[in-house]
């Protein structure tokens, strides 16, 4: 969609919108309240804003509404309607070796024991090696290191999914134009 069209939205379906970003309803109902946006950019800079003194709870409500690394049938569960615009952001595991696999898994279940979370990365761009060693270093945090490190790690999400959000029109509008 558009800034135009993002814009122009009802503010329910403007809330479902925003929700296929980050799932914390606090966030979302501050995105929805500050509808119209000028562009992409003010967008992003509210949206940062607007992530910034959130509660703990907000920013546990945000984690539930992503899959544990690795666990691509979660991954399939809870995206099956947010598909599009989450797609890719765990790609890094589809090439990992059956052991890789087996250790983010394990890591992931020790995580969330300690942390009473699951680990959250943003993984775009990341191996499965490399989602490993990130997951290995912050388990050696303490609870309140993990929400800051987690909570950072959500705001970037949320801002690629913001740019996909925005993007598919865009893309789709050049395409439209050249034939």
């Amino acid at each position: 969609m558009s800034i135009i069209v993002l814009n122009a939205l009802q503010p329910q379906a403007a809330h479902l919108a925003f929700m296929q970003c980050c799932t914390a309803n606090t966030w979302v109902n501050r995105m929805v309240a500050a509808v119209p946006y000028n562009n992409l950019a003010a967008l992003s800079a509210h949206a940062d804003v607007s992530w910034k003194n959130l509660t703990e709870a907000d920013y546990l409500q945000a984690f539930e509404g992503h899959p544990k690394i690795g666990d691509v049938s979660s991954l399939r569960e809870k995206y099956r309607s947010t598909e599009k615009i989450a797609a890719g952001e765990q790609s890094g595991v589809n090439t990992a070796t059956e052991q890789a696999l087996s250790e983010l898994k394990r890591l992931n279940d020790d995580y969330q024991e300690k942390f009473g979370f699951i680990f959250i990365v943003c993984a775009t761009g990341k191996t499965a090696t490399q989602m490993l060693d990130i997951l290995v270093k912050r388990y050696a945090n303490n609870r309140a290191e993990e929400i800051i490190n987690a909570a950072e790690e959500q705001r970037k999400i949320l801002q690629l999914r913001i740019e996909k959000m925005i993007a598919e029109t865009a893309t789709t509008a050049s395409n439209v134009k050249e034939t």
